[in-house]
């Protein structure tokens, strides 16, 4: 079985696809990373992210590894632990404008797929798997939030760990990126047809995950019928 989550940037995918994958035994594929691993790539590279060929050779080359821990998902970027790297504002931004490049996104496309092995089951936690990558999954999620709510989990996130906060510029960064990754050409960010949606703005992770696992549930009774 193949599970999609789909959604917008801060809606709480990573956190449910790892509970999802905990209680399921599923491997998990976390498609953002790749962009984030391709963005990190180029800029370390001096490569502008506007240079489609030259970034979508970058995606083709990555060398990556993802190692489960206890914690979460360790990213490994040519033999270098970029977990939290990977994570950072700028990183995620430089994130989106890579993954509005249809050369980039046809490079790993095929990486994406090779994630599903015959006879284990896959969380695939992203933007358009359930629209392009996964269109056979037998479960869609699509996870959203208001982009408010999202800004209040982020700022939240940096207070914590104790970086300088302009909430004003949170906002309008998570709009950008709404509005960046809606109207791409190439794979936009919508829910399929047949997924589930899911709105996380007033609900806590157990509700969502809750809510998740029932409807994994009722296509797993459905195909064992």
């Amino acid at each position: 079985m193949i599970i999609t989550v789909d959604g917008p940037s801060g809606a709480g995918k990573g956190t449910l696809c790892q509970l999802l994958a905990k209680h399921t035994g599923f491997a998990l594929l976390d498609s953002g990373a790749l962009y984030r691993l391709t963005a990190l790539a180029a800029l370390r590279k001096g490569v502008d992210l506007s240079c489609e060929e030259q970034v979508a050779n970058i995606a083709l080359g990555l060398e990556i590894h993802f190692k489960p821990t206890e914690e979460g998902v360790q990213v490994w970027l040519a033999g270098q632990d970029v977990s939290r790297q990977i994570r950072e504002e700028h990183i995620g931004m430089a994130a989106s404008k890579v993954a509005a490049l249809t050369p980039v996104r046809t490079a790993l496309l095929i990486r994406q797929r090779a994630f599903a092995v015959d006879g284990q089951g896959l969380i695939a936690d992203g933007r358009d798997m359930g629209t392009v990558v996964f269109k056979e999954a037998k479960v869609k999620l699509f996870l959203t939030a208001s982009a408010q709510e999202r800004a209040r989990r982020r700022i939240a996130q940096l207070e914590q760990a104790k970086l300088q906060v302009d909430p004003e510029q949170i906002l309008r960064d998570i709009q950008e990126r709404d509005k960046r990754d809606t109207e791409r050409k190439t794979s936009p960010l919508i829910p399929a047809d047949d997924a589930i949606l899911l709105d996380s703005t007033s609900m806590d992770i157990n509700a969502v995950f809750e809510q998740a696992l029932s409807a994994v549930q009722a296509q797993q009774a459905i195909v064992k019928a």
